[in-house]
């Protein structure tokens, strides 16, 4: 069972180094990145903190248009799932039900920036944790 207790911003950021000229009509559409990461931690028995960090950047000609960066958070509770499971539970089904309100954040700030909203397509988070754990040791207990 996976409860999910409280959603929260621990962090945003919005950055438009180059306003006015940023809003202008730009010559050909501006190379975007995003970067996306999941951790997680252990804050009490069956709780964890689920953290998923979306940091994307806009460029046109090598100058940078915006910069974004958001920290979103949950709290949730996992129950009667295997130790084994955990990981799955946490950094998998967990950041894909807090995506869309993270998404939708990202999309809000930079039409508030004066850009087009930015839509970031749906993460494999699955896939996200397999190219993780290739990367270095599985997580302990405490972090899931």
């Amino acid at each position: 069972q996976l409860v999910i207790n409280a959603q929260y911003i621990k962090d945003l950021s919005f950055e438009n180094p180059r306003a006015p000229q940023s809003l202008m009509q730009q010559a050909a559409p501006p190379s975007v990145e995003i970067n996306i990461d999941v951790k997680a931690q252990s804050v009490g028995p069956e709780n964890y903190e689920v953290v998923l960090t979306l940091n994307a950047s806009a460029k046109a000609q090598n100058d940078v248009l915006f910069l974004v960066e958001l920290t979103y958070g949950a709290i949730v509770t996992v129950r009667n799932v295997a130790q084994d499971l955990m990981p799955q539970v946490v950094l998998v089904e967990t950041p894909r039900l807090m995506f869309p309100f993270a998404r939708n954040i990202i999309a809000e700030t930079t039409r508030d920036g004066g850009f087009p909203p930015l839509m970031i397509n749906p993460v494999d988070f699955a896939e996200l944790l397999r190219r993780n754990q290739a990367a270095g040791p599985m997580p302990s207990a405490d972090t899931v």
